[in-house]
């Protein structure tokens, strides 16, 4: 996969108050990219697409199945082409869209001269008057204030790419406004606005399959993984389980132990399984048919994207924004991706995926499936890279491998960048002679030096 495309702004998240804790339940043709980086998106099978997925689509979406396969090769071209153009544009890039049924591809510039060049590579032009980086520094600080404490009454925020802003959501508006105000953020770049949502953890080798904590309850298979090379398992969501909880799975079988947990903050982990369990490419079509999981292609804001989980079963919606961040009554989780999917306790965990693409894994929302709601996935990426995994693929090799020589804690050379230093989007670092600027906040960990992660470093 191209590193542009593992940057954090395709990996974003909004931020939203929860009501009710982490709850458990007692034909695409190859199709080449116009992206000016050179690349071109790898060819996308009609075979390989779930007849439950594309039902799904035609359910949730209003679409056929030609349509769907129509859409969906338009999502996968215009997710390449968007790397690209965010590479090429540089600081002026103020974020990627799709619309429509054919996806058309919509990426905004600071920078009107720029406008020939995002013609050229086949998306429409918008000239807008905040880049990426900016909105999303606004976005960092109004996280950095939740850290200490979760905003009382507002449920979530992020950057709107479409509007140019950061859309601050609150019960009332006043609560917004006094979120805004403590974290120190001009309101000159912020839209509030009053919503009803109340979202919260839903808790409840095959994506999608229901397994069930030691302790009690039941969530929802991610996506199968590997550890070492020898070492199966899967990610699911980390309010699901902690460190050391056992599992059984979908057969009431022992099945395996959390190896790690991340909740609040984030919201991931990972379940290393016994040898029993092996784990497949797959999320369970729930009697459509299985979808083969080929890669982890992130998709753009608008892209269509399904959820696979173990008690609603298949539904689809489209992401609405990236880089989103929710608050829960356990405190505020950063980084997810908001969509119009629908999801109920139990789902937590399970699979996210986008054509034959692995999105994330599903964290929490509000509403059900009944009467429509909204829901947040946790990218899959952070969690692959946090505890070094590897994505099993149908092509049997991995895809976006951690690095798996951890180096010594002092980078040879000299210089700034540290192991367990916590890093800011824009910080800069000097590495073996070379400087480095950080494309996603994260803790350096051993191993994740900026050479040897360019989704995390992008050398200048």
């Amino acid at each position: 996969m191209e590193n542009t495309t593992l940057r954090r702004r395709v990996l974003t998240t909004a931020t939203a108050t929860v009501a009710v804790g982490a709850l458990a339940l007692a034909g695409l043709n190859g199709v080449a990219s116009a992206d000016p980086s050179g690349t071109t998106a790898p060819a996308v099978s009609a075979d390989s697409l779930s007849p439950g997925l594309l039902a799904a689509l035609e359910r949730d979406l209003g679409l056929d199945a030609e349509a769907a396969k129509s859409r969906l090769a338009g999502e996968y071209r215009a997710a390449a082409v968007a790397a690209g153009l965010e590479k090429s544009l540089g600081a002026s890039y103020a974020g990627a869209r799709v619309s429509g049924d054919e996806a058309d591809l919509t990426v905004s510039t600071t920078d009107a001269s720029e406008a020939a060049l995002i013609t050229k590579a086949g998306a429409k032009a918008e000239v807008v008057g905040h880049s990426l980086d900016r909105l999303e520094a606004v976005k960092d600080a109004l996280d950095k204030a939740a850290l200490g404490k979760a905003p009382k009454n507002v449920p979530v925020w992020y950057v709107d790419v479409e509007a140019n802003r950061v859309v601050v959501n609150g019960a009332t508006t006043s609560a917004a406004e006094a979120f805004v105000k403590a974290a120190g953020v001009s309101g000159k770049l912020v839209t509030v606005a009053r919503s009803a949502e109340q979202p919260r953890a839903l808790a409840d080798i095959r994506g999608g399959d229901a397994y069930y904590m030691g302790g009690g309850g039941r969530c929802s298979v991610g996506f199968s993984v590997t550890r070492g090379g020898t070492q199966n398992g899967f990610v699911t969501a980390g309010h699901c389980g902690r460190t050391g909880t056992t599992t059984n799975g979908v057969n009431q079988q022992a099945q395996g132990t959390f190896q790690g947990s991340t909740f609040p903050g984030r919201d991931y982990a990972w379940v290393a399984t016994n040898a029993n369990w092996v784990p497949k490419p797959l999320v369970n079509g729930y009697g459509r048919g299985d979808v083969t999981v080929a890669g982890s292609t992130p998709s753009v804001v608008g892209a269509s994207v399904c959820r696979s989980g173990s008690t609603t079963g298949w539904h689809c919606g489209t992401i609405q924004q990236l880089n989103t961040s929710v608050t829960y009554p356990e405190g505020t989780i950063s980084g997810v991706t908001r969509t119009s999917v629908c999801a109920e306790p139990g789902d937590s965990g399970g699979a996210y995926i986008s054509g034959s693409q692995a999105q994330g894994v599903t964290s929490g929302g509000s509403g059900n499936c009944r009467s429509g709601g909204t829901t947040y996935f946790q990218p899959l990426l952070p969690a692959l890279q946090a505890y070094g995994l590897t994505l099993v693929t149908s092509g049997g090799g991995p895809t976006d491998p951690p690095p798996t020589t951890p180096p010594p804690t002092d980078p040879p050379g000299g210089g700034t960048w540290a192991v367990g230093t916590s890093y800011a989007v824009g910080a800069t670092v000097t590495y073996g002679g070379a400087t480095y600027r950080c494309l996603q906040a994260h803790t350096a960990q051993p191993g994740w030096t900026p050479a040897a992660v360019p989704a995390l470093w992008q050398r200048l």
